[in-house]
This record gives C-alpha cells, structure tokens and sequence, in this order.
C-alpha cells in the first residue's frame, strides 16, 4: 500500500490557541491527519476517523468544542472538551471529551521541538475556560500535559489509577518467550492450544486496511451478539448506533489510523475475533470476542496469543496495547504496564483540586454500591 502523504510543515509563526469545533476541524482533514503523523506519542482516540465516527452516529455532536493550537496554517495541537456540573452535581467543571468506545484522552501535540510551545499554548487555552478540569483516562507516566501544567501554576490531584497491560515487540518471538516472566501462564497455553487442536482444524487469519475488514467485523458482530453481551443488550450490534459505529471505525483504508483485525477459526467457522486500530507504531486492541459454547478451550485467549506471536513476525506495530481498565487475561501475557489515571487540575487562584477530586471519589462509591445494589436485586 502506498504510504499516505500529508502536507510538510510549514510553521513560521507562534503557535496560539483558538475554540473551534468538530465540524469546523472536518473540514481541514489533511491539517488533522497530519497533526496525527507528526504527534508525540499518539492514539487513535482523538484522531479524525474516530471522532468523525462518533459524529457520524450520534455519540458526538457535530458541535463539540475542541482546543486548537495552530501555528500559521499548521495544526500543533487538538484536545475536545465538554464543559458542565463538577461531581456530585457541584461546580462547573471541564472535560475531555470521551466516550465508552476511548481508550485514553490524552490531547494530540505534534512532536520535537514545536511540541513544548504548543503544550504551553494548549495549557494557556485551557486556562482561558477559566475553570478547573477532571481528566479521565489519563496517561500518566512522565505525562508532558502534567508538566506543562505544573509549570503554567496548575494544582493536580489523583481521584484513582491503574495498570494497563501492554507488550513492546522484542527481536523474536523466541526471545519474548524466552524472556516471559510467566512461564506457567505460557504452559496453559500450549496446553489449550492442543485441545483446540483435538475439536478441529484450527486457522488464524490476519486482516489489514487492504483486506476484507468489513467481513471481519460482521464475524466480530455477530460473536458479540450471541455472547453475554447481547443476552445484556450491550452488544453492539444490539443498537444501530454502535453497530455503525463499529463499521465506520474498522473499515478499510489508509492514513494515520488503519485497522486490523484477527480470526481465530475451527474447522472454517469463526469462533474469536480482535478489531484493532493501528496508530503511531501502536495496535491498540480495541473489541475481542468469542464463541462462549467453547469457553473451556479459550478460544479468546489463545487468539490473543497468535496477535503476540504476528506482531514479532509480520511487525506490524511496535505495541500492543490492551486498551482495558483491568484484564486477567492479559495481566499474564502483557509483561509490561503503562499507568493510566483520572485526575483533577485547577488553575492558579481555582478550587482546590483535592477537594473536587475527594467528591469525584464519593461520586465513584456512590454508583459502585447502586451497582451492586441492583445487581442484588436482579438476582432475587
């Protein structure tokens, strides 16, 4: 395939932040699909064929507010808010825009040199909102926004964290073996794999921007549908919106976002599938599923170990991340972690972020026991 083009830069002036809007973005996509080649670190979050996907179905609206950093005529930086009620219904309060279907919600900043003044022109944008943020989803290992923010005079505090499992691609696959620290959990699945073997023939296909995606997805689709999550009617297939939804994001073609998807097969029927976006050198694993009537020989699990075994084979990414809250699963397999974590930042002379932070915790507890009560109560 041959790579897309974008516009070389052609900064000159000083960067500086302006309110724009979704719709107004779309209509520069060569501007933003560069901002995507050229951003430090970058996730196909914010990117534009997945906010486009959600404004194209309803789970963003084509007026959503967004920070840009421009410098001349080129994007430098990109973050889509929402503003509205602090937690517990107290305050006014800024968000990153998200949705169930992020990963994380850090904002794009180009890399190099222009990465720092465009950080600084971004925190001045924030700022101008004059009011504080609560910041979900959060990657927080040596975090250039933190930084930036810390040096504008922004307070911080963490209302909760945890651990992602992600894999960096080594030399080989041997090598990954050789090196696993969890020698057991790659026992069970050699184990698993030669019961899989046993029930029938086993293949593994691997699918990219240039192939039949679309099929891919209508194998995905229905998984989930005939699983726990359709019986819950969380399946996307279960509503026109997400189904679309899942169409647009994994369709075919090029640019700084590709898709990816993986089928497992037993004697020729699907029976686990993985839909991946590919950005940046990193294969972000966003939907899995699996035939739940042969849940004893994991057909999940062991398709998430052919992914480990493609990536150091065909190296189509540099990592792979698990885009999970928590995964039992994947603690085993994914030897490393990045942290990922929701905070609130208040600008100099804002509320105390720690005491919003405190009520975004009480806000937590309070749905955890709803949850727990409801489920309680279903199960009388």
């Amino acid at each position: 395939m041959t790579a897309p083009a974008f516009p070389l830069p052609t900064t000159v002036a000083a960067p500086a932040c302006e309110i724009t809007t979704l719709a107004s973005l779309s209509r520069e996509p060569a501007s933003w699909d560069a901002l995507v080649a050229r951003a430090a670190g970058p996730t196909p979050d914010y990117a534009r064929r997945v906010l486009e996907a959600h404004r194209d179905h309803g789970l963003a609206p084509a007026d959503l507010p967004c920070l840009a950093v421009r410098a001349g005529p080129d994007l430098l930086a990109l973050l889509p808010y929402r503003t509205g009620r602090g937690p517990l219904g107290l305050g006014r309060i800024a968000r990153p825009f998200a949705s169930p279907y992020l990963t994380v919600t850090a904002p794009l900043v180009v890399a190099g040199t222009e990465g720092v003044p465009a950080l600084a022109a971004l925190v001045a944008g924030m700022r101008t909102l004059g009011q504080p943020w609560w910041w979900p989803l959060l990657p927080a290992d040596e975090s250039p926004l933190l930084a930036a923010l810390a040096r504008d005079g922004w307070g911080s505090a963490e209302v909760s964290g945890f651990s992602r499992p992600v894999l960096d691609r080594r030399a080989s696959h041997d090598i990954f073996l050789r090196e696993h620290p969890h020698k057991g959990r790659l026992k069970d699945l050699r184990r698993r794999r030669r019961r899989l073997d046993e029930a029938g023939i086993v293949t593994v296909e691997a699918i990219g921007p240039d192939g039949d995606l679309a099929g891919a997805v209508a194998a995905f689709l229905d998984l989930e549908r005939r699983g726990w999550k359709g019986r819950a009617g969380t399946a996307l297939a279960c509503r026109p919106q997400t189904e679309g939804l899942a169409k647009d994001l994994f369709r075919a073609g090029g640019g700084p976002v590709t898709a990816r998807a993986d089928l497992l097969r037993l004697d020729g029927r699907v029976v686990a599938a993985s839909l991946a976006l590919v950005c940046g050198g990193t294969a972000t694993l966003l939907k899995t599923a699996y035939d739940e009537a042969l849940r004893a020989l994991a057909p999940g699990v062991l398709l998430e170990a052919e992914i480990v075994r493609a990536l150091h084979e065909t190296r189509f990414a540099d990592r792979l991340d698990s885009a999970t809250l928590a995964s039992a699963v994947l603690d085993d397999l994914y030897p490393e972690r990045t942290r990922i974590a929701e905070i609130v930042v208040s600008p100099r002379g804002g509320p105390a972020p720690e005491r919003i932070a405190a009520r975004a915790r009480r806000q937590h507890a309070a749905k955890a026991w709803l949850r727990a009560r409801l489920a309680r109560l279903r199960g009388r």
